[in-house]
């Protein structure tokens, strides 16, 4: 903002602000005229600014879209030019927003032009009545009015412009239904913006608002049904995707039971009942016909690959909305419609949305929604659905950490204990939860701990310790305690363990680096330890690189060869780099060149991480950062990682450990990000060419308009620019030509190092797949006799409830004294718990679920390669399970291939 927060600038801004604790003690009528008065008063110096501001706030707080149409509304009544203005602006960007399929703000752009859907005409006698009755007919009142400055004409025409197109793109002979997401997306649109305007469209055009609903429920009969179960947070054995609704169906339901109660809906403030007797004599405003035209037709020639390849495309770009996640019990959510269940929801997406970055400002707005009932239980099921939604969240993990950190300080009564309800709730069925999905969990709530003291009733939980190595509950915990130590330290989560004693077991080893050639090994006799000694020497003696590898090649390798001396010098090396994560990069950078001497090819670099994982074996977090950076120098690569990974070793571990998975995940990320970080800066190099061919062109026009200027002298024409002037020019005709050239052959060299990398992903990823199903064609059970696909989860469920309003240990009193950790009945209950799930087939699960997540996570770069690996992995003898767990990551149907 060009100027401080005060003024009209905060009362705009304010406006329908509601107190801590939802209580809420600022009359909407009030405040609305304050602001209106003050804005009216400062029109004729701030016209242009006041418009930008409110454009801004209808944009970036839509879950105050009706107090800013209504005071659009009101300006309309002295203001033609100024609201005709924000009609068409905001019309303008509706229409961008569609050109370039940005759907958030389609959305919300929808949003608020029904908010300034025009109200009917009224006698004088209604505007009497009006008036005197505006108190009571605030809670009954039947026909809702608008802000009157659009006709409802206009949005029908927007409603039918976009049925139209969805409906088109859906039909098999004169669409693309390869893009229904586009098409699924416009339809959520029309109904999702139906809270905020649908009583007055039926009012006031009923027949073509009855139209367009008829509309959508033919669109509905014709499309496809969304399979959620590609992005389903659990994962079960039971196949009813059919049976459950998806999001568009589920929303159309809740708009059918919102029209059956005639469109009265709490969770949406009608602030502009108060001035209706105004608002009645607003001119009303036509807008320019909406263009949408519809995805082109399919080519019928196209191969299966190709259709799901630009199927997958099209939900990339019209991401589809998934249904919240069920946390809580639904008395929870007494007194609240299906429909302000949504509405809520689109509240706190939407402050989550544009608040990205402010968590202050986030929490502020999350906990002063203009609703007028309680919402922590759906705040929270609204936040945990977006930090596990898949196939990826909207924001970074540490966001929605930072926000539920700020809701829990913000409302210290109510949400710390609804938070741990929710993590107690997630936790008994963390068996059935998507791999990746726990993984974030892990992380969040390691986070979320460390900063309330790492309290938490362990003593619920301890029960645990007695159940198998492998079971999901036992692990969760296991892999909590363990992130708690990198972010804290051994003895400070040991305490905090102290009511729970028998989950010492679960901790790791305390202690630090396991150098084998250390006094403590009894090796200080060896021949390890004499060549350590005398590396370690010359590190200290400031010996150069060359010096070290001539050692090397003279005296260790042609005595002891190649794997004595990697063992030795990585050993040595990393000993000397043990002190700190600064120590060890330093090392790496000095004397990277002699582990790369020893990393001549893939088996070497195995053995190199072998030495690192020997070295840190008591420390996760050190050789995840050890392996990272030396693949960052491309000491290592990410083959042998990935053949690091699936080695015998760490196979038989993958369903007791995250380590391999957590150093896999590093290795592909880092992948990615080096494809993407080349596709930016050629993006960026590509636009840079334009600018210098723009900057060279006109150079060279001045040079050779300066060098073309004549002058007569003496009846001979000779240059009439100084030969300085020229000079220059010329040089800045050169430089610019020169600029123009080299960022050229910048392009072309990054150009180059991308294919280079787009062939090592291709590469990588081939590799990943034949070594998943290197180790999973000989652990999956063989199909049933009927072919049936085996199951591999317990049949055997036990039920454990859940006092949702116990006191969270996590809240913020805890300095005040209250310790109370009191064992409650869910322990008892909790005990009987007993996980019947077998290793071998919690293997399968656990490996399955890993394979699963990383299709999903990176299916762009793998669906490029899908005709190679379906002809080397995907072939007819591959078993289901592997087929499937691999085809659901990548949203593709089993009939493909």
């Amino acid at each position: 903002m060009p100027e401080p927060m005060s003024g009209w600038r905060a009362l705009l801004l304010r406006i329908g602000d509601k107190c801590v604790e939802y209580g809420g003690s600022v009359d909407y009528r009030e405040h609305i005229d304050t602001c209106y008065s003050v804005l009216c008063r400062e029109f004729e110096h701030c016209r242009d600014d006041i418009l930008e501001l409110l454009l801004q706030c209808a944009e970036l707080l839509p879950h105050k879209v009706p107090f800013y149409g209504l005071l659009v509304g009101l300006i309309n009544l002295e203001k033609e030019d100024f609201a005709k203005e924000i009609a068409d602006i905001s019309h303008t960007k509706f229409q961008d927003a569609i050109d370039v399929g940005n759907c958030d703000r389609i959305r919300i752009s929808m949003r608020f032009l029904i908010c300034l859907v025009a109200k009917g005409t009224r006698s004088a006698q209604q505007k009497a009545r009006l008036i005197e009755e505006e108190r009571q007919r605030l809670a009954a009142e039947h026909l809702k009015m608008c802000s009157n400055v659009i006709s409802p004409s206009s949005m029908i025409e927007i409603f039918e412009t976009l049925l139209s197109s969805a409906a088109t793109t859906v039909d098999e002979d004169a669409g693309n239904p390869c893009w229904q997401a586009r098409a699924d997306f416009y339809i959520s649109c029309i109904l999702s913006c139906l809270p905020w305007g649908g009583a007055e469209l039926n009012e006031q055009v009923p027949d073509e608002f009855d139209r367009v609903m008829v509309g959508i429920q033919s669109y509905l009969s014709i499309r496809r049904h969304s399979h959620d179960d590609f992005f389903s947070v659990f994962d079960t054995d039971t196949d009813n995707t059919h049976a459950r609704k998806d999001f568009l169906e589920d929303l159309w339901e809740r708009i059918q039971v919102l029209s059956h109660n005639g469109w009265k809906t709490d969770s949406v403030p009608r602030p502009y009942l108060a001035f209706e007797a105004q608002l009645v004599d607003g001119k009303t405003y036509t807008l320019p016909p909406t263009n949408c035209s519809p995805q082109s037709t399919v080519t019928l020639t196209r191969s299966n690959i190709s259709i799901e390849r630009e199927k997958h495309d099209a939900e990339l770009k019209y991401p589809r909305r998934l249904p919240r996640l069920n946390i809580f019990p639904s008395n929870k959510f007494e007194g609240m419609q299906p429909v302000d269940h949504f509405v809520v929801e689109e509240y706190l997406l939407d402050v989550l949305l544009f608040f990205n970055g402010c968590r202050k400002e986030c929490a502020t707005y999350l906990v002063g929604l203009p609703v007028p009932f309680r919402y922590e239980y759906l705040m929270a099921e609204t936040i945990f659905s977006q930090l596990l939604l898949l196939p990826q969240a909207p924001f970074k993990s540490l966001y929605y950490t930072l926000v539920i950190i700020d809701l829990c300080k913000a409302l210290p009564g109510a949400f710390p204990a609804v938070v741990a309800g929710a993590v107690r709730a997630l936790f008994e069925k963390i068996a059935d939860l998507d791999m990746e999905c726990r993984t974030r969990l892990i992380l969040w709530f390691s986070h979320h701990l460390a900063n309330f003291q790492y309290i938490w009733p362990w003593e619920e939980w301890a029960y645990v310790k007695d159940l198998p190595k492998w079971a999901p509950q036992r692990v969760f915990v296991q892999e909590i305690l363990e992130r708690e130590i990198r972010l804290s330290y051994f003895d400070k989560i040991k305490q905090s363990i102290e009511n729970a004693p028998a989950l010492e077991e679960l901790l790791p080893s305390k202690g630090g680096p396991c150098f084998k050639y250390s006094t403590e090994n009894h090796q200080q006799g060896g021949e390890g330890h004499k060549f350590s000694l005398e590396l370690n020497n010359m590190v200290k003696g400031k010996k150069t690189t060359r010096e070290i590898i001539l050692w090397i090649e003279e005296v260790l390798i042609p005595v002891h060869g190649n794997l004595f001396s990697s063992e030795v010098v990585i050993q040595t090396l990393l000993d000397i780099g043990s002190k700190s994560f600064t120590h060890l990069i330093t090392v790496l950078e000095r004397y990277g060149l002699v582990v790369a001497k020893l990393c001549s090819d893939i088996d070497m670099q195995v053995r190199v991480i072998n030495e690192v994982t020997s070295y840190w074996k008591n420390n996760t977090q050190m050789i995840a950062i050890a392996i990272d950076r030396m693949m960052g120098y491309r000491l290592i690569s990410n083959l042998a990682i990935v053949s690091w990974v699936f080695s015998e070793a760490n196979v038989n571990d993958f369903h007791l450990s995250d380590r391999p998975w957590e150093i896999l995940r590093n290795a592909v990320n880092k992948t990615y990000n080096r494809i993407s970080d080349l596709r930016n800066e050629i993006r960026s190099l590509e636009n840079a060419i334009l600018v210098a061919e723009e900057a060279s062109m006109k150079a060279q026009k001045d040079y050779e308009a300066a060098e073309s200027k004549l002058e007569v002298v003496d009846g001979q024409p000779v240059q009439a620019e100084k030969p300085g002037r020229l000079k220059r020019l010329k040089g800045y005709a050169d430089r610019a030509k020169y600029d123009e050239t080299s960022t050229r052959e910048s392009l072309e060299a990054k150009e180059a190092l991308l294919v280079r990398a787009l062939e090592e992903n291709k590469t990588l990823f081939i590799m990943l797949y034949k070594s998943f199903k290197s180790v999973l064609m000989t652990r999956l059970p063989p199909l049933s006799v009927d072919g049936k696909l085996p199951k591999l989860r317990s049949s055997k469920k036990e039920i454990v409830t859940i006092d949702l309003e116990e006191p969270a240990k996590m809240d913020l009193d805890h300095e005040n004294g209250n310790n109370d950790t009191n064992i409650t009945s869910d322990i008892e209950r909790a005990a009987n718990n007993i996980y019947n799930t077998g290793e071998k087939e919690q293997w399968c699960l656990t490996t399955l679920g890993y394979l699963k997540a990383i299709s999903r996570q990176y299916a762009s770069e793998i669906w490029p390669h899908m005709e190679v690996l379906d002809a080397e992995i995907f072939t007819e003898e591959i078993h289901p399970l592997f087929r499937k767990a691999a085809y659901d990551g990548l949203c593709r149907t089993a009939a493909v291939g």
